[in-house]
């Protein structure tokens, strides 16, 4: 009816440990990385915090639940971590290689653990923070072709992306987990 209202329970507190930290962008770390780079770093470096402080503790069961149809935890993490490394690829001036497309499409595949996904999310974004930061900062605006319709976009245009499509996921990770945690608080 219109004039009812969603009832939304309220998170349990446990769930929602605080942040002790500025966000990474106001630590003033990676000084000696130039800016455009810097900025991606400090995305990378967000997310990853944000992914465990909202998300690192539910259960197994929870992170692979997929409320309302929406694409579980699980997914966002696996495809977080894989983008990046496609993302870096074409970045680096280079087509995508079979293993890549393969897991592609195993991202929504079968169900690994939670330590598994967080393990493979963290080393994805260690792997990335170092070939980000080897990008030479005069290459930045040269031209890159994106998949099979080799669509142009420069350097510096992957790198904003992989910053906003990160962060885009991490959105759609935290709003799952927080409306899986709800649902076991109405249990």
């Amino acid at each position: 009816m219109a004039g009812d209202k969603l009832q939304v329970p309220k998170l349990p507190e446990a769930r929602l440990p605080e942040a002790k930290l500025p966000e990474p962008w106001l630590r003033g770390t990676s000084k000696e990385v130039p800016a455009a780079q810097r900025a991606v770093l400090h995305a990378l470096e967000m997310a990853e915090e944000d992914l465990k402080r909202w998300c690192g503790n539910l259960t197994s069961e929870q992170i692979h639940a997929s409320p309302f149809g929406l694409p579980p935890v699980a997914f966002h993490l696996r495809h977080i971590a894989r983008s990046l490394d496609r993302l870096l690829t074409y970045a680096e001036g280079r087509s995508l290689t079979d293993e890549q497309l393969a897991a592609l499409k195993a991202e929504s595949g079968p169900e690994k653990g939670r330590v598994d996904l967080f393990s493979e999310l963290a080393s994805a974004i260690g792997e990335s923070a170092r070939r980000i930061r080897a990008f030479d900062v005069d290459t930045l605006d040269e031209v890159r072709r994106i998949g099979r319709k080799q669509l142009p976009t420069t350097v510096v245009g992957l790198l904003v992306h992989i910053a906003d499509h990160t962060q885009r996921h991490v959105g759609q990770a935290i709003t799952t987990a927080k409306v899986v945690v709800a649902q076991g608080a109405d249990l």
